[in-house]
């Protein structure tokens, strides 16, 4: 993930980051399988979606805090 892809991300809502990653959970699952089967040759791939699907999480958490606070 680029710097300005994550810049983006820290612009939009928790309903549209949640939806990002649910999304992203879902493409890992499948990219998962894949490699247990031996289907899928970029295993980098995976690791990269695995490192954005925890920038997201804390991405979530940090402006639910900030939201908690700022009641």
């Amino acid at each position: 993930m680029k710097k300005k892809d994550f810049s983006q991300l820290k612009t939009k809502e928790i309903k549209e980051l949640k939806n990002t990653l649910n999304d992203l959970v879902l493409q890992s699952l499948k990219i998962k399988a894949k490699i247990v089967a031996h289907q899928e040759k970029n295993i980098r791939g995976y690791s990269n979606l695995r490192r954005e699907i925890a920038r997201i999480s804390t991405l979530i958490r940090e402006k639910e805090i900030v939201e908690r606070l700022q009641k």
